[in-house]
């Protein structure tokens, strides 16, 4: 049994969120299997409600026995409120000054009940929760975490605060009105450059990303009053330990250690609860945000560069630092790729340092071969550099030689293969509408938005869902303005483009026609046997015959024949 999202202890996280396209969150939270047990019974037999009141030896003991209960998650409902009892009782306790190690353990079973939201009315009172907030340090005037030694004490009720709130509607609007948002961010200032205080940050972190996640008047509130994404982005900096070289480059040490599970873990918090802050950021106005968001691409570029101590965690941390890329303005991704020096080993383009390119690519390709959860998985990453190649010249043909370089093999079907570009054309047809799209787009913008290059590496077959949505069916080029650099084709697709099927986009052997032997009867006995199945599907209302308008859209099979009848009796009526 693992501990849920909410309470998980730093370095023992086993839930990722996903958070770049609205998805229902409490159902992306970990979830350990739930059995059945004897929670209540074991209450009863101890008789911790009638203790509470007594020798507080007794009382430590009897709550020692119940804290054999952590793994518990599913409750009787016929002791509900002998539950509620006993979190008044344990508040009560809490109220008044007792030793470190009766708290801890008063906090712990606090914990352990507020897993269950109908026990959580008394708990979720102004006065209560004022109670764990004192014990989390979070009311303190104190400017500094040194002089503080219960951090278990503010580690469980911080546990408590996340459980508490992510569970209860009305201790989110208290939150709001306690100033809890504020007094995090505080606690969290309090945490920079101190020792032995990651577990503190990381539910810090935690709490912050579940109210801006659960409240949008507290995400705004960090956004806009508490200077929210300055306070988190150094959180992150600070996890991610990022020693600066120049302005927007941190240095690169090829030899360094990967980062610590408690680091990890902090700065998996700080990106979460970042890209929730950044929400709707496209839009930036002043010079002083534009620093912002690149002073944090900056820090995002290092994260991506970054290793965890697992590759499962190096995955997760990769994958939340590009959902936050996706909220970076576009303007503002030039520092993902940086000027090469002599002495790096790094992936370089056109004098560039592209490592972090290359980082999403590889991230982009593991992703595909997963072979699942690709709209929440995929989608994000692909998002994120089609905008890179659309606004970034270097970044676009850097990306081009490696997923789409000058055809020389076109004996297969383009969805053929192993490569990145095979495995991409085969997502241009996936049941997804979301995944097809954006897997389509991307490879679109690879290619400047025209359609005869697209069609060269994909087939018209594989493109024709993306040429109908744009309206491009009849040729031509998207919206968007590229550099008129050519492209030029090698002398083994030159000799083969002739004999290559467009539809398939594949080279194919010369086939005798069926009709050269037939009769001209044979041939109109064929024509009209084809145009009565057609004339059937269609008054069947099974297909609907479709042309294409002179604009590039399509339209019913009778308007389209209508316009051109319409257009050459035009053209021919000259003086």
């Amino acid at each position: 049994m693992v501990p849920s999202y909410a309470e998980q202890e730093a370095g023992c996280g086993h839930g990722r969120f996903i958070l770049a396209h609205g998805q229902d969150v409490a159902s992306q939270l970990a979830r350990p299997k739930m059995v059945a047990t004897r929670l209540l019974e074991l209450i009863n037999n101890f008789a911790v409600v009638t203790c509470l009141t007594g020798d507080v030896h007794a009382q430590q003991i009897k709550l020692f026995s119940f804290l054999q209960n952590r793994a518990v998650f599913r409750f009787d409902p016929a002791d509900e409120e002998k539950r509620k009892k006993l979190c008044e009782e344990i508040l009560n306790i809490l109220e008044k000054d007792t030793k470190t190690s009766c708290q801890v353990a008063c906090l712990e079973a606090l914990r352990i009940l507020s897993r269950d939201k109908k026990v959580l009315v008394p708990v979720t009172t102004k006065k209560n929760m004022q109670i764990l907030m004192r014990l989390a340090k979070l009311d303190t005037v104190e400017d500094s975490l040194e002089r503080v030694s219960e951090y278990s004490v503010i580690v469980e009720a911080l546990k408590c605060l996340c459980n508490i709130i992510f569970n209860s509607a009305i201790a989110q609007k208290l939150s709001l009105e306690l100033n809890l948002a504020a007094m995090l961010c505080n606690l969290l200032k309090k945490c920079k450059d101190q020792q032995f205080v990651d577990d503190i940050k990381c539910f810090d972190l935690r709490l912050l990303f579940l109210l801006s996640l659960l409240h949008t008047d507290i995400r705004s509130q960090l956004r806009q009053e508490l200077q929210g994404v300055q306070v988190l982005t150094q959180a992150l900096e600070s996890s991610l330990c990022v020693r600066w070289t120049e302005e927007y480059k941190a240095a690169e040490d090829h030899d360094r250690a990967p980062l610590s599970l408690q680091e990890t873990d902090c700065a998996i918090e700080a990106l979460k609860a970042l890209f929730n802050v950044t929400l709707d950021s496209w839009n930036v106005h002043s010079e002083n945000e534009s620093h912002q968001f690149r002073y944090m691409a900056a820090i995002l570029r290092h994260c991506l560069l970054t290793s965890g101590p697992t590759e499962d965690k190096t995955e997760e941390l990769h994958s939340n630092a590009i959902n936050l890329l996706s909220n970076v303005p576009v303007s503002c991704l030039d520092v993902l790729i940086s000027p090469s020096c002599q002495e790096e080993t790094d992936i370089k383009y056109n004098g560039m340092n592209m490592g972090a390119i290359q980082i999403l690519l590889d991230f982009m390709e593991k992703r595909i071969d997963k072979g699942s959860s690709y709209r929440e998985g995929l989608t994000p990453v692909l998002s994120l550099l089609t905008e890179c190649c659309r606004t970034h010249r270097n970044i676009r043909k850097f990306i081009k030689a490696q997923v789409l370089p000058p055809l020389r093999d076109v004996s297969n079907r383009p969805e053929v293969g192993t490569t990145v570009r095979n495995k991409l054309v085969r997502l241009m047809t996936h049941v997804d509408l979301g995944v097809k799209q954006i897997a389509a787009e991307f490879l679109f913008v690879l290619c400047k938005e025209r359609v005869d290059t697209l069609l060269k590496y994909t087939g018209y077959g594989n493109a024709a869902g993306l040429l109908a949505a744009r309206g491009l069916l009849a040729g031509g080029r998207g919206d968007h303005w590229y550099s008129d650099d050519e492209d030029t084709d090698t002398e083994e697709y030159k000799s083969a483009k002739p004999n290559i099927n467009l539809i398939t986009g594949h080279l194919e052997e010369p086939m005798p026609n069926p009709m050269d032997e037939m009769t001209e009867e044979q041939k109109e006995y064929e024509a009209m046997k084809l145009v009565n199945m057609f004339d059937k599907l269609s008054r069947d209302e099974f297909i609907k015959p479709m042309g294409v308008r002179p604009d590039g859209t399509m339209a019913p099979l009778e308007e389209t024949v209508s316009q051109y009848h319409t257009n050459k009796q035009d053209s021919s009526d000259s003086d």
